[in-house]
């Protein structure tokens, strides 16, 4: 797909990120990351995202997100894959150029690593990805790595193929200074973790997407909350909150990198075989599993 084509599918639905599934001993299990990725390929994703935060890409390798790259395309059908890409800029060119030739449809570029950065510096780490590949780019801003509006319009000028920009600050200022100085130049995301809480709001200030986590393991019912936000249905929205999201939220609050963990629980609970997160994550207990249980079996009422 071009650029222009990625952009217009990523705004026009529900996005969501896969989890990378390992065997007990942490290697790939792209066998049954294949049967996952095949069956979210059936309820209306606009696009999906390979080795994204959700899919562990900070702790795979460029050559392991080629991989899974690969396998999601194997199996997506008519869904765009768009692969994750990150770390310092040489490991992100080089992982550009690895998913590009898996296949990818776009790129999703996270922080680079650990330090933090001025804004010149952040301009030419994201204009050298750009510049490495013919893939549409999205820009992840979110922990060291946050571009000012004047540097996303300046990347934007410089790099025909920067297609959009996702929010993972939760700085609705900074959001909205984005889209009112870029208009409808870029695609706008919402990447907070769980994002549906705070769906509402950012839909508000031009941001009409998001990735949902919960997609992996609830997808109708991840759905239905994205369409009653796109409709304004409060009460359905408020509904599906209170029954799900804020004590979902609680019980992904209990541990730092839960949130990666809890969707993998979920998956697994789904009926999938995901295997564990790598370390330095940490799996849910099996308290914890048996409330999510729950809360999956109360959604469906």
């Amino acid at each position: 797909m071009s650029p222009e084509e990625i952009k217009s599918r990523v705004g026009s639905g529900l996005l969501s990120f896969p989890v990378t599934h390992f065997t007990s001993d942490y290697k790939l299990n792209l066998e049954s990351y294949r049967r996952h990725v095949e069956w979210l390929s059936g309820f209306g994703a606009a696009a999906l995202f390979a080795a994204g935060g959700t899919g562990e890409f900070f702790s795979l390798s460029p050559n392991e997100v080629g991989e899974v790259t690969r396998a999601a395309k194997d199996v997506s059908g008519e869904v765009p894959i768009i692969a994750g890409c990150g770390y310092g800029t040489s490991l992100a060119v080089e992982t550009a150029k690895i998913v590009e030739a898996a296949g990818a449809d776009g790129i999703l570029l996270l922080p680079h690593y650990l330090t933090e950065a001025p804004q010149e510096g952040i301009y030419a780490h994201v204009k050298a990805v750009c510049d490495s590949t013919g893939l549409g780019v999205i820009l992840y801003n979110r922990a060291n790595s946050i571009a000012n509006a004047d540097t996303v319009a300046r990347l934007a000028e410089a790099c025909p193929n920067l297609i959009g920009f996702k929010d993972g600050t939760g700085k609705v200022d900074l959001v909205r200074h984005v889209t009112a100085k870029l208009g409808d130049r870029l695609c706008y995301i919402g990447g907070m973790p769980t994002h549906e809480l705070f769906a509402e709001g950012f839909n508000g200030v031009g941001v009409t997407t998001y990735s949902s986590a919960v997609f992996n393991f609830v997808p109708e019912l991840a759905q239905r909350f994205y369409r009653a936000m796109r409709a304004g249905d409060k009460a359905v929205m408020e509904g599906i909150l209170q029954t799900f999201f804020f004590p979902f939220a609680a019980l992904r609050d209990r541990k730092a990198g839960y949130p990666v963990s809890i969707i993998k629980a979920g998956v697994e609970l789904a009926g999938f075989a995901p295997g564990p997160v790598r370390p330095p994550l940490v799996d849910l207990t099996g308290e914890e599993r048996e409330i999510l249980q729950g809360l999956i079996e109360a959604s469906r009422n």
